[in-house]
């Protein structure tokens, strides 16, 4: 299991457009991906789940991975949330 915090950078925090493409993304692998903000946490492989915690610009989220490509996941995921710009 890794776990690695992030801070949204995105003005407008993880609104439908680049939620779907961090979802898709997570859905690409075969891990358990999860996603906790505050004392919430979250399947990250479901937008309605994702949407709902309310991310924001400046909130801190943190993403776990357990699984044989947790690795590969938590990296790219990680890269997909600096890439994202409004």
């Amino acid at each position: 299991m890794l776990e690695r915090t992030s801070t949204i950078k995105n003005r407008s925090g993880l609104h439908a457009r680049p939620a779907s493409l961090f979802v898709k993304k997570a859905g690409s692998f075969k891990c358990s991906i999860k996603l906790k903000k505050d004392n919430q946490v979250i399947d990250a492989k479901s937008i309605i789940s994702l949407l709902s915690l309310g991310v924001s610009n400046g909130s801190t989220i943190t993403i776990v991975t357990d699984g044989e490509d947790e690795e590969a996941a938590i990296d790219e995921l990680l890269k997909l949330l600096d890439e994202f710009d409004d």
